[in-house]
């Protein structure tokens, strides 16, 4: 299974996210989206689960989302320090048990493992500024396991 990792769109979907997403069967979008208008586009491409970032004022979406594809758990939440959970977060992560905890928010790509959980983040998909390096991400499930793909915008 191919899952599409998006974040940080702040209101822009680059017209490129549609072909780099082809083919993908979920996409996981960790916050910051923007626009709801966003998520429908997105939904185009695949069914996605989004929540909210700490600058989507007024949107209806959740602030943490767990859904189970390829029989891995993820967690998706907006702002996350690997090495020093919130105690919410923590508690959800103790309750739910995921395997992978999906974050935005920092705009720096991330992937790394801490205490059997990969923490992941896709790096920041907004609209270019100031050179910042632009980027989504495929995890690939399957019976080799989790592996992650960063792809430039």
């Amino acid at each position: 299974m191919k899952i599409g990792i998006i974040s940080d769109t702040h209101g822009f979907l680059d017209p490129r996210v549609e072909k780099l997403f082809a083919g993908v069967e979920h996409i996981l979008h960790a916050g910051d989206i923007g626009d709801s208008m966003i998520e429908l586009e997105l939904k185009f491409i695949a069914p996605v689960t989004v929540v909210l970032g700490n600058t989507d004022f007024g949107l209806a979406f959740k602030e943490t989302e767990g859904v189970t594809l390829a029989g891995k758990k993820f967690l998706i939440h907006h702002i996350v320090n690997p090495w020093a959970l919130d105690e919410t977060l923590a508690a959800r992560i103790q309750r739910d048990r995921p395997d992978v905890v999906v974050f935005g928010h920092t705009h720096n790509k991330f992937s790394e493992t801490v205490n059997r959980i990969l923490f992941f983040n896709p790096g920041y998909a907004g609209k270019p500024k100031f050179g910042a390096e632009r980027s989504v991400a495929i995890l690939h499930c399957d019976e080799m396991g989790l592996r992650h793909e960063f792809i430039p915008l």
